[in-house]
């Protein structure tokens, strides 16, 4: 098995759910997330919703209408790590029109 460290990012973030990574299929067994920051990029404060989509229907939240104050961050895993399994999506969604940047640490484990 390999594994390869990966930062995936996506700029403005707003009101419509953005899909920051997919798990993808094929050789990837797992992918761990090993960070995932948002950071407010706008002079007011907004809230943030940070979901896991996957296909056996437990979509989750990791934080819903967390507050990120102007110009602030969030680190929605706490120092924890999450596994992603095939097709596992994260998204990101703010409450406000282009106003949070993400960047997301991974360790992508092949067979």
């Amino acid at each position: 098995m390999a594994n390869t460290f990966k930062l995936k990012t996506k700029t403005g973030i707003g009101t419509s759910p953005t899909t920051v990574y997919t798990a993808s299929t094929g050789s990837l067994s797992a992918t761990i997330v090993v960070g995932l920051v948002c950071s407010n990029i706008t002079a007011s404060a907004v809230d943030t919703d940070v979901q896991i989509e996957n296909d056996d229907g437990d979509n989750i939240y990791i934080v819903k209408d967390a507050p990120i104050p102007a110009k602030g961050s969030l680190e929605a895993l706490g120092g924890g790590k999450i596994v992603l399994e095939a097709d596992d999506i994260v998204k990101v969604t703010s409450s406000a029109a282009s106003s949070v940047d993400v960047a997301l640490s991974i360790m992508e484990i092949t067979t």
